[in-house]
């Protein structure tokens, strides 16, 4: 371990400081699901080739809702064919060690975290879940389980019996994804903004992992611990806005690689 990053550490650990990951599709990355804006992401209707950043609005599912539903049923199918990996772990590791020490703020809908072992009240999911469903016209504000509809390929058509399927048990309109959509705004209900925002304003250390910084509240978190002065620990195989942050911040530094090749060095030096 570079010695500068083993010394951010070191007083991370001796003050029993707490610590905030931030984590991004680079994570996930390594489990084998696309990145979001990648080439994979992409999606024909008929004649036209769409975006993600087109797909995944209200007003896409307003307009087309079954093949919005279609979309996010092969992309749901890519998440749970994956596997949690050592990236993944090793911040359960942390989590267990440090307790109420530790959130974790992620931008990925998959629920690798979770499903490695993360403790549910403190994983802010601020872009959503897709094990969860709710109400497209918001007749409740409860989350309903996703549905098991097995595993879809890019050519699964949307049937009669999946609508019936996605339909909202309480008012019978339609069920939605419980993703936060390019056209929508972060909140507290369903996003936990405030949540992860405190957990910024308490951090000792924000841990940086598989991420830009390209939407507005990891942005926010990264500016608060400017702010603050805070150490900030970046790792992404690549540079990024993140990791130039860090490296202009007294506390901060870069660590080039992947989540699995660095996190678990980092997490045994902060337990």
């Amino acid at each position: 371990m570079d010695p500068r990053l083993a010394e951010i550490l070191a007083e991370v650990k001796a003050r029993r400081g707490r610590v905030l990951a931030l984590t991004g599709a680079g994570i996930s990355a390594e489990s084998g699901i696309p990145t979001f804006r990648g080439k994979e992401g992409f999606w024909v209707v008929g004649s036209r080739n769409y975006m993600p950043q087109e797909m995944a609005t209200l007003e896409m599912f307003e307009r087309n809702p079954a093949e919005v539903w279609r979309w996010y049923l092969y992309r749901f199918g890519v998440c749970l064919r994956a596997e949690p990996n050592e990236g993944h772990r090793a911040l359960v590791a942390l989590d267990r060690a440090l307790g109420e020490r530790f959130h974790l703020v992620t931008q990925n809908i998959d629920g690798l975290h979770l499903r490695a072992g993360a403790s549910r009240e403190r994983t802010y999911c601020i872009h959503g879940d897709a094990a969860y469903v709710r109400c497209a016209d918001e007749c409740t504000l409860d989350l309903v389980a996703m549905p098991d509809m097995g595993v879809r390929d890019g050519e699964t058509p949307f049937t009669a019996a999946d609508r019936r399927t996605l339909s909202c048990p309480r008012c019978g309109g339609w069920l939605r994804p419980h993703v936060l959509w390019f056209d929508e705004y972060y909140d507290e209900h369903w996003y936990k903004m405030q949540s992860a925002l405190r957990a910024a304003d308490r951090a000792d250390l924000v841990l940086v992992v598989g991420t830009s910084g390209a939407t507005n509240l990891p942005s926010q978190i990264g500016d608060i611990a400017w702010r603050r002065a805070i150490a900030m620990v970046d790792v992404n195989p690549e540079d990024n806005p993140f990791a130039a942050r860090a490296r202009s911040m007294a506390r901060g530094f870069a660590a080039r690689g992947s989540a699995s090749e660095q996190l678990p060095a980092i997490v045994s030096a902060l337990c």
